[in-house]
């Protein structure tokens, strides 16, 4: 499967209790309330950027303590619209905001999803006689930064030789709709692999944002794919449309049951994102499991 979902959920993707403006304007009473509840606050980084970076950085990867993004959704035959597989899975995030005003703004995390029965739900481990196998990133780091009125986030992940940072060309565009944001990034690959095939696909991520407290839920994400199923499928000339729908959770009594369960099993170490750079320089040294990188 290999790099079946570059997740930058960039991967795969707020702790703002705010009302954030496009324009970085801010009333004073907001000002003083995020310098005192938040943890960044006396982080030179954190003051320097902009209120929509912050909105971003705060959604997509806690203010502190790990958060999640956990996902369901289905894969489905292209054109027929026929469901072949669910998929369930999660990613689990942390930032670091550096002490230099300039500094990169780092955040760190593991990925993992599993395919499951199309009627029943259970997790695949196989298919057909050929094994089934999750996708799993054990890191990617991306560092952000806001440049043209867009969010930038460049990729590195990879093992050995093929270690490689994925420049964000194009940004993340992102819109305010009443007190919330959309945040929107749409990703069009198309990259030599080791077979000598070329890996071409079509991913979308919509992130919409709303102030704490103003929902029962603040963050959610909808994420479609149009590519090429993994090899196990047995399927090398059929197209698929990915649909997922996630959401965060502050921790693991958060999770859905059965997704927990598996993760528990199968999957412990994506419960936490790697703890600090020095995790992903050690992981970088390794050597890449299937699913990722390889």
């Amino acid at each position: 499967m290999k790099r079946f979902m570059s997740i930058a959920c960039l991967a795969l993707l707020i702790g703002c209790g705010q009302n954030t403006q496009t324009d970085n304007s801010t009333q004073p009473e907001e000002t003083a309330e995020k310098a005192v509840t938040h943890p960044w606050a006396d982080k030179a980084s954190y003051q320097n950027a902009p209120e929509v970076l912050k909105t971003w950085v705060d959604a997509r990867a806690g203010t502190g303590e790990p958060v999640h993004w956990v996902a369901d959704g289905a894969v489905y035959e292209y054109p027929s619209g026929k469901k072949l597989f669910g998929m369930i899975g999660f990613d689990s995030s942390t930032i670091i905001w550096p002490d230099e005003a300039d500094g990169k703004i780092t955040h760190l995390t593991r990925k993992t999803f599993a395919y499951t029965d199309p009627e029943t739900g259970e997790v695949l481990t196989e298919y057909n006689g050929q094994a089934v196998t999750p996708i799993a990133y054990p890191y990617q780091m991306i560092t952000y930064r806001l440049e043209n009125n867009r969010i930038y986030g460049d990729v590195e992940q990879g093992v050995g030789e093929r270690v490689q940072e994925i420049k964000s060309k194009d940004g993340i565009p992102y819109r305010q709709m009443g007190s919330g944001y959309i945040f929107n990034a749409s990703v069009f690959l198309d990259f030599p692999l080791p077979t000598g095939k070329q890996y071409q696909a079509w991913e979308n991520y919509d992130f919409f944002i709303q102030p704490e407290g103003s929902v029962d839920e603040p963050h959610q994400m909808g994420w479609q794919r149009y590519g090429a199923l993994p090899p196990w499928a047995g399927m090398p000339d059929t197209k698929s449309i990915i649909q997922l729908h996630s959401w965060r959770v502050e921790g693991h009594d958060e999770f859905p049951e059965k997704l927990l369960a598996w993760a528990k099993e199968h999957k412990p170490k994506w419960l936490n994102p790697p703890k600090d750079i020095a995790e992903v320089r050690a992981l970088q040294k390794g050597e890449a499991g299937d699913g990722w990188g390889r």
